[in-house]
């Protein structure tokens, strides 16, 4: 089921003109860190699994949800409070990453940072009908092809086209009021490429 606004295209051609007169910038610094959540159910009678996509506020490009790290959160704590700000779900998650990409990402003083998200992943058990970003995002439930399909980054196109569920039930999904605040921008050492221009 689709929820908000239709997706607006992707306008990132002045970012990528941008990058290209000043490449010696772009990697100057570490990679910041970020949190990422693959949100998936099982399907009604049978093992396969549909994952969560949503559309980016700015560019409405499809993603999972994500963002910075949370004061005194764990990275799995701040991967769930990314999914239930973003798209009301909450759920049975893994305090183990099961993978990470890579991307750039502008940020609102329009500088542009590469960053690192690990991801992890949480097994949907509630869907919050008003949350934090409600009315705010596009989200559809898909095969692990199709959000495959969808997401641009390749190491993220991987990591969801490859995807089983692990063993759950390490960690509850948290129940605390949505007080918490991203701390921003942490920074951290990466490997490998950078996929992608994106937004949130």
């Amino acid at each position: 089921m689709k929820n908000g606004r239709t997706p607006k295209p992707v306008k990132d051609q002045k970012l990528l003109q941008k990058l290209a007169r000043n490449p010696e910038n772009l990697f100057a610094k570490p990679f910041r860190q970020q949190y990422g959540a693959l949100c998936f159910r099982q399907k009604d009678g049978c093992s396969e699994v549909e994952i969560l996509v949503i559309s980016s506020r700015q560019s409405g490009r499809w993603i999972i949800p994500k963002g910075w790290p949370v004061k005194k959160k764990m990275p799995h704590e701040s991967a769930e409070i990314e999914a239930l700000e973003e798209a009301g779900v909450s759920g049975r998650s893994n305090s183990s990453a099961v993978g990470c990409y890579t991307y750039l990402k502008e940020l609102d003083d329009g500088k542009v940072v590469p960053c690192v998200v690990d991801v992890f992943e949480i097994e949907v058990t509630k869907t919050d009908k008003v949350f934090k970003e409600r009315g705010q995002r596009v989200f559809d439930w898909v095969s692990p092809e199709e959000a495959a399909r969808r997401v641009r980054e390749v190491e993220l196109k991987a990591l969801l086209a490859h995807f089983k569920p692990t063993a759950m039930g390490e960690t509850e999904a948290a129940e605390e009021p949505l007080t918490s605040t991203n701390s921003g921008p942490d920074e951290a050492e990466a490997p490998g490429l950078v996929e992608e221009v994106a937004d949130r």
